[in-house]
């Protein structure tokens, strides 16, 4: 069953630094909710049902429900999370609305399936993942919660790219707008110690000794 998830919240009317550090320490966080015709709205959150969203994946590509008192509930996505550069806390959430005819920008996770059994790595290659997650350009009813990336074929020094990513019909790479058609995972050769190396070391060690 597809996830769903919902974030209660609350319309603030205090903003600024000294405001948003009081909530905390309430165990409070603070958002904001933009997008469309309408002005940006401060919100504020309880800090456990965020972080319990906050753990799964899927919240981060998910079409979301915002429901605040005296209002319909809000379709948005979650465009940002500000954290403490140290702690990892949550310090702040940006929430943009979504409207059904309007295109969004998300980030997509990638799920890499078959690298244990893949054709390089059966002959010893190396996976290397160049990327792990790729903004798609979609309507929200085309937005993927992941992006599975299959190497189960792939071969000692091939590479999958952008433009070979299955998406949802209508969905885009913002990345391949711009004409970059970067590799998104390669099996590299296995690695070789040589020989050169080693005695190096032991030279080394020997002159030291």
């Amino acid at each position: 069953m597809e996830a769903s998830f919902e974030f209660e919240a609350e319309v603030r009317s205090e903003t600024g630094t000294r405001v948003a550090r009081r909530l905390r320490r309430e165990l409070k966080i603070p958002a904001v909710l933009y997008g469309g015709e309408e002005q940006p709205l401060p919100l504020v959150l309880s800090k456990p049902q965020v972080d319990k969203n906050l753990e799964q994946e899927a919240v981060y590509s998910h079409i979301l429900t915002l429901k605040i008192p005296g209002q319909a509930p809000v379709q948005a996505i979650l465009k940002e999370v500000q954290r403490h550069p140290s702690k990892e806390a949550v310090l702040h959430l940006d929430f943009q609305r979504v409207y059904a005819d309007e295109e969004i920008r998300v980030h997509v996770p990638l799920h890499f399936v078959n690298e244990d059994t893949s054709v390089g790595v059966k002959k010893g290659g190396i996976v290397n993942h160049h990327m792990v997650e790729v903004e798609i350009a979609c309507l929200p009813g085309q937005l993927p919660e992941f992006i599975e990336v299959d190497l189960a074929n792939l071969d000692v020094g091939e590479s999958i790219h952008l433009s070979e990513l299955k998406l949802p019909e209508g969905a885009k790479v913002v990345e391949l707008l711009h004409g970059a058609d970067a590799p998104v995972v390669t099996i590299l050769p296995p690695r070789v110690e040589t020989e050169t190396g080693e005695s190096g070391e032991g030279e080394e060690a020997a002159g030291e000794a």
